[in-house]
């Protein structure tokens, strides 16, 4: 048993390599092909809630509002930045506002769930979605976290799409500290919150967004992390993998745990805070009316890998 989960064993871990590889792999083929994003986007979903509404199919999480929203919202995110994508929509005001609504939401709806389960949970406890919880300091610094990781979403002004032919949302100023910042805080609310699933719904989505921005289109994060949330809360909300023997991988509810993950993401998003105050100071610029990181070298790379230099 490890220090954060337990479970490990060739199944499992053969398990979680290739729920990556699946969600790098369709997030890549998606990127590259309106047709297939119509396809895996609008088609596809529009076929599993209405089998859902009829009882036809449907995991645990299809029983759950925050299981539910969260497919829906990473849809509209995907759905909204297609539109960005390959719309005129790409010249208007929509193109800056809506990427950071729809994250900002996100966002705000992880750190209430964490909130909630602080105040709810006063006692290890299975919830209706089969998800072991218990609420503790760790959800309030975390929570804490994702307040700082809302205030540190910069350069949201200068979003625009890629010209290249796969015509990605490129949100330059979205640079590497901010996406690490991010992962932490993610892997720790779902720890916090999806306890059960943690390794699943939070570290290897993390991962596969991530591998995506390093190794495949940088520059592109959000675009990737809407693709692949999308893709996986789909799966869950008609498999329950949970049950699956090569899903077995869980959290060990240890509150030490949980409270080292969330200090972590914590401290990490209060120094991206301090960063980008210094950053403010010394450019003179406003992080919410302009781009904030234009001098960095990360910066520079997510426009050159874009076409936009």
């Amino acid at each position: 048993m490890g220090f954060f989960f337990s479970g490990y064993n060739f199944t499992t871990i053969l398990g979680f390599i290739i729920l990556v590889a699946v969600l790098v792999l369709l997030n890549e083929v998606s990127r590259k092909s309106k047709i297939l994003s119509i396809i895996m986007y609008i088609l596809i979903p529009a076929v599993m809630f209405t089998l859902i509404a009829l009882g036809i199919v449907g995991s645990p999480s299809s029983k759950t509002w925050f299981g539910t929203v969260k497919a829906v919202s990473a849809l509209l995110g995907v759905l909204g930045f297609m539109l960005i994508r390959y719309t005129k929509v790409e010249h208007t005001k929509f193109a800056a506002y809506f990427p950071v609504a729809i994250l900002g939401i996100n966002i705000l709806e992880a750190v209430y769930r964490d909130v909630e389960v602080f105040m709810n949970y006063k006692a290890l406890t299975v919830d209706e979605a089969g998800l072991t919880l218990l609420g503790g300091y760790w959800n309030l610094f975390n929570a804490a976290a994702g307040v700082l990781l809302l205030l540190t979403m910069t350069g949201w002004v200068g979003i625009r799409v890629a010209k290249t032919p796969s015509k990605d949302m490129v949100w330059p100023d979205q640079v590497w500290f901010w996406i690490v910042a991010y992962d932490i805080w993610n892997a720790a609310y779902c720890y916090n919150c999806i306890s059960t699933r943690a390794m699943y719904s939070g570290i290897a989505l993390l991962v596969s967004c991530t591998v995506a921005e390093a190794f495949l289109k940088r520059g592109v994060w959000l675009q990737h992390r809407a693709q692949t949330l999308a893709i996986f809360a789909l799966f869950s909300l008609v498999v329950d993998y949970a049950s699956l023997p090569a899903f077995s991988i869980t959290a060990t509810y240890n509150p030490a745990a949980w409270g080292t993950l969330s200090i972590a993401a914590f401290v990490v998003n209060l120094a991206v805070f301090i960063y980008m105050i210094l950053q403010i100071k010394k450019t003179k610029k406003n992080p919410y009316t302009k781009e904030l990181y234009t001098n960095l070298t990360s910066y520079k790379k997510n426009m050159k890998a874009n076409n936009l230099i």
